[in-house]
């Protein structure tokens, strides 16, 4: 490539070898190794500048000698580690970080920004491609390139240089050449070129022969290419005059569409804000609406608040009253439970055993052993064990009633057969019933203990319930006699029983009946209210009291005379019979048998088909 014809387009990549940071002083380097006499320097001051420049010869200026010698006994005699790290100082001295700018001189910015290379001494940067920076830049034979480098924490500018392309020494390699300080080697398209090395001429390039043109044709083409950028140019002028003539004078043409775009513009917002403004209307009345529904429920809760402050002032009055009367139930209800528990104590005696080990007791004359027990025994011992586990249950039973207690354990008292069920364990529906009685068998004996189990559990809830603490859940009659030992303790005497009892209860059911019988004669004496209603008691309860009174007086008379008769003086209850001496009430003749006279009566059971060992419990 000729030189004229070399442009930035040509450009593809940078070297950049020796760097060097160090700078001559005073005399350039080439200069001071010849030792030149004084005539050029006299030379230098008498010029217009005192100031020195980097010498531009490549080679050195000192005269070559026959016998020069290269001398390398500086680091011959020094140790290995020694000549290493002499070797790190000095290219740590001279290496550092570079990357490099393109600029022009019509532009602030730059044109082509390298990659940093690192740590390093010469350096190959990366190839670019200037042609998409348009034909203003690549047409350019002229440019500055900066050289920044970074030995420290801090970039610097290192060298600035301006590259006439025209200029350059061809190389053709980087090899078998001696380069400067600092010294920029350029890459074009046929080959690499140097400012400070020696030129050397390129080799023509072998390839095809082209035609060419003759010199009118290439003048004929010159002046076509002039003439088509003269017609550009002033298309480009017309255009710019044209555009700024419209700018002055607008015309009216021009004026209605912008005028219908603003008021279509105009009608948009319009219409925009009126639906906003809808919007807000709406929600001003749906906050009015609430506002309202709230002042409403804050005028009802006002108006509860003082009619509450007013059931409050009233109530505090009372409050005194309904204290003591709280007190007094609850004082009542304790004593109650006290008459209750012994009660239970006396009708299902606990005592300890006579023949038995310590802490064994009996109920109701049952010995009942503490969960341990013999598999192996007779079937008298197994009837025995199930009845007084059957009083058990039935007391167990009885107490969560009088104490308020649920059981979390429901049991079934019926007798010496009695069960318990467990609801709260993970079991099939069908085996949650257990039963309190032997069966036989290894699967009846282990469901028999876990239902003894859950009896003196049960036992235990009462206990805690009332404060008590069970040290061994296992002694069932101790834990229970302890239990209504302390439920029946008290300072105060016990309460009596509440008058009417039984016997008011049966009374009612006789009144009942006799106003039954008589509601034909008491509906015909003018009243027209059904038997049994509150207006018939007032109207025939005079007379009902009256037969009750009679009838209870003949029963009392026709007893002694029978008792008299029998010899005896006592009465034969019949439960399972039809046949009693109940059965005379109804028919209004005749005595009556209450099972709670007074006096010398003595009431005994009948027991049809039932046979009891009564010496297996003796």
């Amino acid at each position: 490539m000729l030189p004229q014809n070399r442009r930035l387009r040509h450009l593809q990549g940078i070297y950049l070898r020796n760097l060097s940071f160090t700078r001559p002083q005073g005399r350039a380097a080439d200069d001071l190794e010849a030792d030149l006499p004084s005539n050029k320097l006299q030379a230098l001051h008498d010029g217009p500048s005192p100031q020195l420049h980097h010498a531009h010869s490549s080679e050195s200026l000192l005269p070559t000698r026959a016998n020069a010698r290269r001398r390398s006994t500086n680091l011959a005699n020094v140790s290995p580690i020694t000549r290493q790290k002499q070797l790190e100082y000095t290219v740590e001295g001279r290496a550092a970080d570079v990357f490099f700018s393109l600029h022009c001189h019509e532009r602030e910015e730059p044109v082509y920004i390298s990659e940093v290379g690192e740590r390093a001494i010469n350096f190959n940067f990366r190839f670019f491609d200037l042609s998409q920076a348009g034909p203003s830049v690549t047409r350019k034979s002229q440019f500055i390139i900066k050289i920044w480098a970074k030995r420290q924490l801090s970039w610097s500018l290192l060298l600035t240089e301006q590259v006439d392309l025209r200029s350059l020494n061809y190389l053709g390699s980087l090899r078998n050449h001696h380069f400067p300080p600092n010294c920029l080697v350029f890459h074009l398209v046929d080959g690499i070129y140097s400012f400070e090395v020696s030129s050397k001429r390129p080799e023509p390039k072998q390839g095809p022969t082209l035609p060419t043109s003759s010199y009118n044709a290439l003048m004929k083409l010159s002046n076509l290419d002039n003439s088509i950028q003269d017609a550009l140019a002033t298309r480009e002028a017309l255009t710019a005059q044209i555009n700024s003539l419209l700018e002055r004078t607008p015309t009216a043409a021009d004026a209605v569409p912008q005028a219908q775009e603003s008021a279509a513009l105009a009608a948009k917002y319009v219409s925009v804000q009126t639906r906003a403004l809808r919007s807000a209307q709406a929600r001003r009345a749906e906050l009015q609406s609430s506002i309202e529904a709230r002042r409403a429920a804050i005028q009802e809760g006002r108006d509860a608040q003082a009619r509450a402050a007013e059931d409050v002032k009233h109530a505090q009055s009372k409050l005194p009253a309904s204290k003591a009367l709280l007190a007094a139930t609850r004082e009542s209800i304790h004593g109650q439970r006290r008459r209750i528990c012994e009660d239970l104590a006396q009708i299902f005696p606990i005592s300890p055993s006579p023949m038995g080990a310590p802490l064994s007791f009996m109920i109701c004359g049952v010995p009942l052993p503490n969960t341990d027990y013999d598999p192996t025994s007779s079937s008298s011992t197994e009837d025995s064990l199930s009845a007084g586990l059957g009083f058990v249950a039935q007391l167990t039973n009885a107490l969560q009633y009088y104490l308020s207690v649920p059981l979390p354990y429901p049991i079934t008292p019926f007798g010496s057969r009695s069960s318990i069920r467990d609801d709260i364990s993970m079991l099939p529906d069908s085996q949650r019933e257990f039963p309190l009685f032997l069966r036989g068998g290894a699967t009846a004996q282990y469901r028999f203990d876990y239902a003894w189990f859950l009896l003196n559990k049960d036992i235990e809830a009462l206990c805690v319930s009332a404060g008590l603490k069970v040290v061994d859940i296992r002694h069932t009659l101790p834990n229970l006699k302890y239990l209504l030992y302390v439920c029946s303790a008290g300072r105060d005497e016990v309460p009596e029983r509440k008058r009417g009892g039984v016997r008011g209860l049966w009374a009612g059911r006789m009144k009942g009946r006799s106003v039954a019988d008589d509601g034909a004669s008491v509906s015909t004496a003018g009243s027209k209210s059904r038997p049994g209603s509150a207006d018939s008691e007032a109207a025939g309860g005079a007379k009902a009291r009256e037969q009750l009174m009679g009838r209870v007086a003949g029963t009392s008379t026709g007893s002694s005379s029978a008792s008299k008769e029998n010899g005896g003086g006592h009465h034969a209850l019949g439960i399972d019979g039809p046949s009693t001496s109940l059965g005379s009430v109804g028919s209004g003749g005749g005595g009556i048998g209450l099972p709670f006279d007074e006096g010398s009566t003595k009431l005994t059971l009948r027991t049809k088909g039932l046979r009891e060992n009564v010496g297996a419990h003796a």
